[in-house]
Formats: structure tokens, C-alpha cells, sequence
């Protein structure tokens, strides 16, 4: 038997027949779907953000070298000169103890704002941004052997400390989201076996006259897609609501921090079709198990 266009719009027809007559199982597979992509959708968002924080933060890790309090402003000039001349370098900037001072008490409140002129206990900066943060450790090694330079610091182990500790997180949050997609295609597997089991001879007719395995799958196959989504309707209008909110409630804090969060246009149209094309699939593969387990098709 082959399929046209108006074979396959029967077997649509059939699966919305066999979804509404499967009842509660269908409402309890559509509802397992529908929990398992809104955790995954949560995971996502959250994951697609962790990337990004995570590529700010490995921009954004720079060499501080504190300048001897009594280098002279050629010695200044001097050591600036001879850093920007350091493979691995992009940009040296000069930041006076006076702009220091200001960051301290933006950072940390009034209370160090006392601490001008001659009671400023800070020292003028250079901060170095390395081409590459791999070159970060190399450069700050280098600053130290020059003259009048008193410290020099940088946030590489922390940022790397942050980068194992996200690294981990995602990793948890891939794991638990396989998790959550095998036991939603378990059920959705349980939900097409009461329908294979009822239609039994139905398909066993179908077989004797000569149906093709194809022709039988297709409406099992289309009725598991369907259920995943369906399942995706309510998580992607939980997960825009609940990231729209978010976006506006925490992007200003992280500002301060000088990071950004996706803005939602960047995250959700993507998102969105993820988590439908994820419904569809694990819809899909539902019922092939079923198919596969209780049907002897090639």
C-alpha cells in the first residue's frame, strides 16, 4: 500500500482518535512530556547563559600591576612601554590611585570615600588585557622581573575554579535532562502499547491483506509526535513567561557585576523550537519501542 497525501492525512486523523480514546494515559504521558521539557527548558536557558557569562568572565580576565608609590611619572611611562611591547599583549591602560579609589567605593559603599588625597592608601594601576586569556599567566610572570612594579595579580585561578565549577554544572544538568527524556519516552512507550493491544487485530487484518510495515507504523509513530507536541505547548509558554521575568529582575544586578544574560530574543525563538523538535523526537521514539517490542515488523 502506498501513501499519498490523503493517506497520510487519515492516519493524522487516526492518531487524535486514538490519543482522545487512550484517556488518562494520554493525559499522563502528554503531562510526563510536559514536566521533563519544562526542566530541560530551564536547564537550557540556564546553560545557554552559563556559556555566556562564562565566555565574559575569560574575556574579561586581566593582569593589575600596582606601580611602585615612588616611581616617577617617566618610570610610569617607561614600564607602561615596555609591557605593551610584551608578546600576547593587546592593551595596557593607566588607572591612577584617584580611579581606584572611586571603583573601591562603588563597589564597596561610601564608607571608603574618606579616603582621598594624601590618606589614599591605593596605588596607581596598570591593567593589562592579554590577546588571548591562555597568555594571562605568561604576562603576569613577565611584569613581575620589571622595576617598580610592587604587585601584580590577576583572576585566573579564580576564573578557572569558575570555570570547573559551571563546567560541572552543565554536566549535571545534561545528565538529569537524559534522565527526565528516557522516562518520558517510557511513558509515551506505555501510552502506544495500549493502543497497539487494542487495535491488534485491526493490524493484523491490515498485515494479511498485504499492508506495508511503513503504512502500519506511520499512525503509531505520528500519534507519539503528536504527544510530545502537545506536551511542549504549556513548557514553552512557562519558560518565555518565567525568562521574560527573570531577564528583567536580574539583568540590571549582573550589569553592575560588568556581565550580561541573553536578552530573550536571543534565547527564546531558539529555545522554543528546541523544545518542540525534543517533543516530536522523544514522541517518536516512544512509539517506535512500542512498535519495535510488540509489533513483529521488520
Amino acid at each position: 500500500m502506498s501513501m499519498n497525501k490523503t493517506t497520510i492525512k487519515n492516519h493524522f486523523k487516526d492518531s487524535l482518535k486514538s490519543l482522545k480514546r487512550n484517556g488518562w494515559m494520554s493525559v499522563a504521558a502528554i503531562s510526563a512530556v510536559s514536566v521533563t521539557l519544562l526542566l530541560v527548558g530551564i536547564f537550557l536557558s540556564a546553560v545557554f547563559n552559563v556559556n555566556k557569562i562564562s565566555s565574559d568572565i575569560e574575556g574579561d580576565v586581566r593582569v593589575r600591576v600596582s606601580i611602585q608609590k615612588d616611581a616617577t611619572k617617566k618610570e610610569q611611562k617607561t614600564l607602561e612601554s615596555k609591557i605593551e611591547k610584551l608578546d600576547g599583549v593587546n592593551k595596557v591602560e593607566f588607572s591612577s590611585k584617584e580611579q581606584e579609589l572611586k571603583k573601591l567605593v562603588k563597589s564597596y559603599g561610601k564608607a571608603f570615600s574618606m579616603l582621598h588625597g594624601d590618606s589614599n592608601p591605593l596605588m596607581d594601576m596598570l591593567v593589562i588585557q592579554a590577546k588571548d586569556v591562555k597568555n594571562t599567566k605568561s604576562i603576569a610572570k613577565e611584569v613581575k622581573k620589571f622595576k617598580n612594579v610592587s604587585e601584580v595579580s590577576y583572576g585566573g585561578d579564580k576564573a578557572k575554579q569558575l570555570f570547573n565549577i559551571m563546567s560541572n554544572a552543565r554536566k549535571i544538568a545534561l545528565i538529569f535532562s537524559i534522565i527526565l527524556l528516557l522516562v518520558a519516552v517510557f511513558l509515551i512507550a506505555n501510552t502506544i502499547r495500549i493502543t497497539i493491544i487494542s487495535r491488534s487485530n485491526e493490524i493484523e487484518i491490515m498485515q494479511l491483506v498485504g499492508a506495508t510495515d511503513q503504512f502500519i507504523r506511520t499512525p503509531f509513530i505520528l500519534e507519539g509526535a503528536l504527544t510530545g507536541i502537545i506536551g511542549s505547548i504549556l513548557p514553552i509558554i512557562l519558560v518565555d513567561i518565567g525568562y521574560n521575568a527573570l531577564y528583567k529582575s536580574a539583568s540590571a544586578g549582573i550589569a553592575d557585576a560588568g556581565y550580561s544574560l541573553l536578552t530573550p530574543g536571543q534565547v527564546l525563538v531558539g529555545l522554543d523550537l528546541l523544545i518542540i523538535v525534543i517533543g516530536a523526537v522523544i514522541g517518536a521514539l516512544g512509539s517506535l519501542i512500542s512498535i519495535r517490542r510488540y509489533l513483529k515488523l521488520k
